[in-house]
């Protein structure tokens, strides 16, 4: 069990791809210090510096929602996407081989939520305004835009929370003196389908 976490996102190191074509924040991933092959999920902010093909994770399931930037076209079996709507989630499978063309040859930077399939399942949303999310066992919160409250934690844009293995729910409220508001909200679920 992990009590909620608190992050900032100008505080998390990036990490130059081996390819050169970006790099990676991480802002958390459970269990923690686990590496790509044990985790069952990992959440991390990256910037895409140059075309090329995205990392396979097989048994992963991905959501990739872009923060700024043109964008990137993403081409493989079964999946032709442009991901060029800010705070779109797009969801695909991490065993498909994607090649990534960055529209207009300019660099992006994006949100990636990565799940270990049957395990748990993930569900991104991007809210713009107060909500009631219900507990869910493993959850990430992201102030992209705005300043924002999560109970009685003040979230800065910029700042959030994550937690492991202890179920919490929370209130959301925007700050109505910073517009637009968006918060980004992570929540895992037990994947009722996966064998004991």
């Amino acid at each position: 069990m992990l009590m909620p976490q608190r992050f900032a996102v100008d505080a998390l190191p990036a990490t130059p791809w081996k390819n050169g074509g970006g790099s990676t924040r991480e802002i958390a991933c459970w269990p923690q210090g686990a590496g790509f092959e044990g985790f069952d999920w990992r959440v991390s902010i990256a910037t895409i510096a140059a075309s090329g093909p995205f990392s396979r994770f097989a048994g992963v399931d991905r959501i990739i929602t872009l923060l700024d930037g043109p964008g990137v076209h993403m081409q493989g079996e079964g999946v032709d996407h442009r991901l060029d709507t800010p705070l779109a989630p797009f969801a695909f499978s991490g065993d498909v081989a994607i090649e990534g063309t960055l529209l207009g040859g300019v660099g992006c930077s994006d949100f990636n939520v990565m799940t270990r399939r049957g395990r748990l399942r993930a569900q991104v949303q991007v809210l713009r305004g107060a909500a009631d999310l219900a507990p869910a066992p493993h959850g990430l919160l992201l102030a992209w835009q705005g300043d924002w409250r999560a109970g009685d934690q003040a979230l800065a844009q910029g700042q959030g929370l994550w937690w492991a293995d202890a179920p919490a729910g929370w209130r959301l409220q925007e700050d109505e003196g910073n517009a637009p508001a968006a918060l980004l909200a992570v929540q895992w679920q037990i994947d009722e389908g996966a064998s004991s």
